[in-house]
């Protein structure tokens, strides 16, 4: 059976979940609910928000489920 990867990217940022981690905090989906959808796949829309208040929020992760990397340095 072939597995979602679970990896998200724009321009700035990728962004990694692993669901074997999430304590179903929902902190994601309350706080950031334009990027991170309870009900659409795929559910995490980078487009939803800036990169900056999406990192911010990934940063309230209690579990670390949610992870992020630069992947270019922004000017």
């Amino acid at each position: 059976m072939e597995t979602n990867p679970n990896v998200f990217s724009n321009s700035d940022i990728t962004v990694t979940y692993k669901p074997c981690v999430c304590i179903n905090a929902e902190r994601c989906a309350k706080g950031l609910s334009n990027v991170f959808r309870n009900s659409v796949i795929p559910w995490i829309d980078l487009d939803g928000a800036s990169t900056k208040v999406i990192i911010k929020q990934i940063k309230k992760c209690p579990s670390g489920a949610l992870q992020f990397y630069v992947n270019k340095e922004v000017a």
